[in-house]
């Protein structure tokens, strides 16, 4: 699946929470969708309450493929998108119960693939419940993915005409829910 091209330059703008008590300058933040056959990805830039889209995309690997090859190439694109588009900040969902063992064993294997780069590439690093993402998000932690499609839609003007799967749509949501839970964070002291 091609990228969305990326929007703005990539940009290291520090802020301080004592300059700035109640704005947040720009930010970079890289949300992932783990999963052991395809991890969906989205970055965007959140600057005083704006959303704008630079890429977004899934890491697709091969069904039936060996779980080491697929976790490699899952940390290999991934880096690759954190080289690219240079974020300050990585959030990503949590694993949450009612899958089957299997599955979410190879769900917790890619998420470590995926902690991994984060923190190899120097990232803060930030994890989320599918629950507290949806409420970010919808307004509802019970929402179904059509719904958090579909706001990602309308909070990300970008994102109304682009191309996503299921899996990016998430991974924008991921995104989305640090960005208005990142500021209020940083002022209670809460860091992941």
């Amino acid at each position: 699946m091609p990228h969305a091209p990326c929007l703005m330059p990539p940009t290291h703008t520090k802020f301080s929470i004592r300059a700035f008590p109640f704005t947040m300058a720009l930010m970079r933040i890289l949300g992932v969708d783990p999963g052991s056959v395809t991890t969906g990805f989205g970055v965007i830039d959140y600057d005083r309450g704006r959303l704008s889209l630079v890429e977004q995309g899934s890491i697709s690997t091969r069904r039936g493929a060996a779980l080491p090859e697929r976790l490699v190439k899952i940390h290999t694109e991934l880096l690759a998108v954190i080289q690219r588009t240079a974020p300050l900040a990585i959030a990503v969902e949590t694993v949450f119960a009612g899958q089957n063992v299997k599955s979410l064993i190879q769900l917790a294997h890619a998420r470590g693939v995926i902690l991994l780069a984060a923190r190899t590439s120097g990232l803060d690093l930030f994890e989320y419940s599918p629950r507290s993402v949806k409420s970010a998000v919808v307004g509802f932690g019970g929402a179904e993915k059509e719904q958090v499609a579909t706001m990602v839609r309308r909070l990300v003007p970008q994102c109304a005409t682009v191309k996503m799967s299921a899996d990016a749509a998430d991974a924008l949501a991921i995104a989305i829910c640090h960005a208005h839970t990142s500021g209020i964070n940083a002022r209670l002291k809460i860091r992941g």
